[in-house]
């Protein structure tokens, strides 16, 4: 979209204000989506938008709000789309803030809606500053990154450390068998492919060889086989 430079400069000024209420908005939350998962969010979204010519302040205002709505989520164990939720909680927050941009205001709210990898309500982006949101927030759950919040995730709900890709696939979301495999078999080995930008398809590539290396060395560990491997030395 088109921003005006008076808009722009306005809209620049009230990025503060806009940080301090994500801030507060989160600080409730458990340690993989909170405020410092956002700002790597905003951070990898900053050098997609850069990368693909996307609108940064757009996308930066997106991808500071793209979670707000996740804490009800958690609550209810995702009864609540965070995505729908967060999409109608931003158009208020920024109107709180005293930006009455409507048309802003849909594109942010469309960029948050839309930024859900899955779901029975998840919505495609449709705008390139949209898919730039959704790639970037798809990136924090791949490579080292995404393991460390995958188990503590599983940690945080009382989750394996570790089960067989029979067990992790024949269970449900929030059991003890919802391991960080789960989440790997369920989800994250297929986000390379569901990347919708160049630059996030390549950067994706390389953080999913990672996971894959890593849970090859974990179930060769689990399984005690490493110990019995003839040495390359």
């Amino acid at each position: 979209m088109i921003i005006g430079d008076e808009n722009r400069q306005f809209l620049q000024e009230r990025l503060p204000e806009v940080e301090q209420k994500v801030r507060e908005l989160l600080l409730s939350m458990p340690s993989c989506h909170d405020w410092d998962h956002t700002l790597r969010v905003r951070q990898t979204a900053r050098k997609l938008a850069e990368a693909e010519h996307a609108d940064q302040l757009l996308v930066d205002y997106a991808a500071l709000l793209h979670d707000i709505g996740r804490l009800q989520e958690l609550k209810d164990q995702g009864k609540t789309c965070h995505a729908a939720l967060g999409a109608e909680m931003a158009g208020k927050v920024l109107a709180d803030l005293g930006i009455m941009i409507p048309e802003f205001i849909e594109q942010v709210a469309a960029c948050v809606r839309t930024h859900r990898y899955r779901g029975r309500t998840a919505e495609k982006p449709a705008s390139l500053e949209a898919k730039v949101v959704f790639d970037a927030d798809k990136l924090d759950s791949l490579g080292a990154i995404g393991l460390a919040r995958a188990f503590h995730f599983a940690g945080r709900i009382g989750a394996r450390v570790h089960n067989s890709e029979e067990e992790a696939l024949n269970s449900k979301s929030y059991s003890s068998e919802d391991s960080a495999y789960r989440e790997f078999l369920v989800k994250l080995r297929h986000l390379p492919k569901a990347m919708l930008t160049e630059s996030g398809r390549k950067f994706a590539e390389k953080r999913y060889l990672l996971m894959q290396d890593f849970f090859h060395a974990l179930e060769q560990e689990c399984s005690g086989k490493d110990l019995f491997e003839k040495s390359s030395r």
